[in-house]
């Protein structure tokens, strides 16, 4: 049955107008359905992998698969900030790779504490983020120039500062044990029980806001069918993760980082400010939006992410060397994290896409690498393929935004 809506006539009689079948869908995977076409590309791989594979469902390989998805995800959602104001930002793996080696040298050759020697560097990639934000903001200079050239300025003193070895050990340091880390047993659950919580009250708040603004919001189709969805998931996962280890630490940090980036673009006043600043940055300027530090601020959240994803990489692999960050110019992880945020569903011109989309880009980018590498297929066809779906997943979100008409 079509949506129809009102159009007034010049005589001022008020008549209904059907909205066509597929400008509706259009319009639906535009907004509320974005997520869809990305769960059911990820529903497909997954069962392509299982089918391939006997060893890709196990729950050893499922938790590997989440803990190398984690790094990933961690750029990716540092990137959803920037990419939402129409921005880029290339220095995030050359970052990520500074600042491990940075935290390696703090608690290895200054016998630092973990505690002291990982807040640390993701302060200065913090600092780093929001310096880029005002460079470009200052001086007008397009950000992808600038962190383009900053990323390379940040490989050579990653270079300059690694020892003659060119690795450091990090065995030992106490650092190893954020990836070596499981939560089993009755505290998964526990944990488990926060992560519902938490997900239930976003979702109950961000009901709670449309109503009160007088906009269209339905309790089941905004609060029980993904919460219900969430419970059944999670609580799967969380079984089958049992069967292994636990849940991984890694996984547990990026799950918090992620509901608080949704909370964040969604619930507060300065996510208003980040999608209007990417919808229309002059607009938002004359509405009295300060467009300057909404970039630092964006750039600076980039920074810092990347510099935890580099800690988590580090202590991950046990250790840093060259080729930590990607290596020179950030290779496939710059890529692989660009790629993940704008397959998950953000906008690379700014103003459209949720935090929920670094998750979903990681994932489909960590199922092809893992399902590829247990079918023996070789790096370079991994490569080809995740190109393939970047391409793939911007000119489906350009046909349905064009489809979808104005004012969508």
């Amino acid at each position: 049955m079509s949506e129809t809506t009102k159009d007034e006539t010049l005589t001022g009689t008020i008549l209904p107008v059907e909205t066509p079948p597929k400008r509706r869908l259009t319009a639906l995977l535009a907004g509320d359905l974005r997520a869809l076409p990305v769960l059911l590309a990820l529903a497909l791989l997954v069962i392509f992998f299982a089918t391939q594979s006997d060893v890709f469902l196990s729950s050893r390989n499922l938790s590997n698969l989440l803990v190398q998805t984690v790094v990933t995800g961690v750029l990716a959602l540092g990137i959803v900030f920037v990419l939402l104001l129409g921005e880029i930002d290339l220095s995030v793996a050359s970052i990520s790779g500074l600042c491990a080696v940075l935290m390696a040298k703090l608690a290895v050759e200054s016998g630092l504490s973990p505690w002291i020697a990982v807040p640390l560097p993701i302060l200065l990639g913090a600092a780093i983020g929001a310096l880029t934000g005002f460079w470009s903001t200052r001086f007008l200079v397009p950000t992808f120039v600038i962190t383009l050239g900053l990323g390379l300025v940040l490989n050579g003193i990653q270079l300059a500062v690694l020892p003659t070895s060119g690795n450091i050990a990090l065995l030992g340091t106490g650092i190893e044990a954020i990836a070596g880390t499981y939560v089993s047993g009755v505290w998964s659950y526990l944990v488990l029980l926060v992560a519902i919580v938490a997900f239930v009250g976003l979702k109950w708040s961000d009901h709670a806001r449309r109503a009160a603004h007088d906009l269209p919001s339905s309790l089941s189709k905004t609060v029980i069918t993904p919460g219900a969805i969430f419970v059944v998931v999670c609580t799967l996962l969380v079984v089958i993760l049992n069967f292994n280890q636990g849940i991984p630490v890694p996984v547990i940090i990026f799950a918090a980082l992620l509901g608080l980036g949704t909370y964040v673009l969604s619930s507060t006043r300065f996510g208003v400010h980040v999608y209007a600043t990417g919808g229309n940055k002059e607009a938002a300027r004359r509405a009295g939006i300060n467009t300057r530090n909404v970039t630092m601020l964006c750039f600076a959240l980039a920074g810092g992410l990347a510099a935890l994803a580099g800690v988590i990489a580090a202590s991950r692999i046990l250790g840093v060397s060259v080729s930590s960050g990607g290596g020179i110019g950030g290779g496939a992880l710059l890529l692989n994290s660009i790629a993940a945020a704008v397959i998950g569903g953000v906008s690379l011109f700014g103003g459209r896409g949720r935090a929920s989309a670094a998750l979903l880009g990681a994932l489909i980018i960590g199922v092809v690498s893992n399902g590829l590498n247990l079918m023996g297929v070789s790096s370079d066809v991994q490569l080809i393929v995740t190109g393939l779906l970047l391409v793939g997943a911007v000119t489906i979100d350009r046909t349905v935004e064009r489809l979808s008409g104005p004012g969508q």
